[in-house]
């Protein structure tokens, strides 16, 4: 039961902390106040001038099908913001707009994984990988990150790992659940790496204008410009407040893209006309909404750190990037589960534990600061006295 052909649904996670978050909705259904840290979702509004973009679209009758690869004018929008963000101009071939960033994931793993293939990725790691990786019988080789190497996926670990055999190696940095962010020297380090071992990269690039204290983004497919290897997956859930919105885009070679693109015609034929209309109004005139939640996101960072640094037994590192902290809560005695549990029931805190993650983010906890700082403030003071008063 469970097996179709393409892949073994039992082992589709999908989204494991949804017994955290149905625990704390109906909590407070029953009237229990509860602070929520547990969603990767920015708390802000998307910006006007993106929803009266896509009014404007819906007004003017624009409702109907657009091409697959997506509208002309997103396709290069996203091709400036590529040569302005990472330094290299794709062909426009190489372009593909999807319904968010997921689908870039799923379809970059059809178009180039088969099953017993060899697919090198961090762990903990954000669980859709896991989940698809195992769905389609490829061989997981998982990298585990540390805390000091500030949970990054370093070159050195990766070439204890990788071999003739990897097909694909997964990156995701800025990361999803820890914040860590690989430097320009780790992924030219990693690129090169593909390229000797013929390997494909499929770079999960989600967060890449949410980094902190003057960092900058650095991608795989400045390497080969997408050519080759690198499949780029970026969208405008996080840095636009888009979530809802469902707009993402993929950057890989033209051969790749054709396949990605049968894909998505057979599957949902186009993503939806009026919100490409909004991507667009983003990349154009979107920056100064960038900046700005980026330096709310900054001073919530300093204030969820110091205050859990300050919390009994949890120790807290900054992060580089996103918006999650992932504090280590060894010296409490208590696994991650266990004390997600307790905050929650005792604190009224609704966090996830490391494990949800991965074997690796036992003894951690991750906790997304995408709320205002007097939740954060309150959020942090309860598991202060919860902690005490164990």
């Amino acid at each position: 039961m469970g097996k179709g052909l393409a892949g073994d649904f039992s082992l589709l996670r999908g989204e494991p902390p949804i017994e955290y978050l149905t625990k704390a909705n109906q909590m407070e259904a029953e009237g229990r106040d509860m602070v929520r840290f547990e969603i990767g979702q920015p708390d802000f509004d998307t910006p006007d001038n993106v929803k009266e973009a896509a009014k404007k679209a819906l007004d003017e009758g624009f409702t109907h099908y657009v091409p697959t690869m997506g509208i002309p004018e997103l396709r290069e929008a996203i091709q400036e913001d590529i040569y302005k963000t990472r330094g290299f101009r794709p062909d426009l071939e190489q372009i593909m707009v999807i319904p968010g960033a997921k689908p870039g994931l799923f379809f970059g793993l059809l178009a180039t994984v088969q099953k017993g293939d060899e697919v090198i990725y961090q762990n903990p790691f954000y669980f859709q990988y896991d989940s698809l990786i195992g769905y389609m019988g490829a061989k997981k080789t998982q990298i585990p990150l540390y805390e000091e190497d500030e949970f990054r996926m370093t070159p050195e670990h990766i070439q204890e790992r990788i071999s003739d055999d990897t097909k694909l190696i997964l990156l995701n940095s800025p990361q999803n659940p820890t914040g860590g962010v690989l430097t320009k020297k780790d992924v030219s380090a990693i690129a090169e790496m593909a390229e000797e071992h013929d390997a494909y990269i499929l770079s999960d690039e989600i967060y890449s204008k949410m980094l902190y204290d003057g960092l900058e983004h650095h991608s795989p497919g400045c390497k080969d410009e997408c050519r080759e290897r690198t499949i780029l997956v970026d969208g405008f859930s996080k840095a636009y407040s888009m979530t809802g919105w469902r707009l993402g885009y993929v950057v890989a070679p033209e051969e790749l893209i054709h396949k990605m693109d049968l894909l998505l015609a057979d599957a949902v034929s186009c993503t939806t006309s009026f919100v490409q209309k909004g991507g667009v109004e983003a990349l154009k005139n979107g920056q100064d909404f960038v900046e700005y939640i980026m330096d709310k996101f900054a001073k919530r960072r300093k204030a969820i750190v110091e205050a859990l640094n300050e919390v009994p037994g949890f120790s807290c590192i900054y992060p580089k990037g996103a918006f999650y902290v992932f504090p280590n809560i060894k010296e409490t005695g208590m696994k991650s589960e266990e004390l997600a549990n307790y905050m929650i029931e005792e604190a009224g805190v609704c966090l996830l534990p490391g494990t949800a993650f991965g074997s690796q983010g036992e003894g951690f906890l991750r906790l997304s600061y995408a709320s205002s700082l007097e939740d954060i403030e309150e959020g942090i003071r309860r598991m202060k006295q919860a902690m005490e008063n164990l």
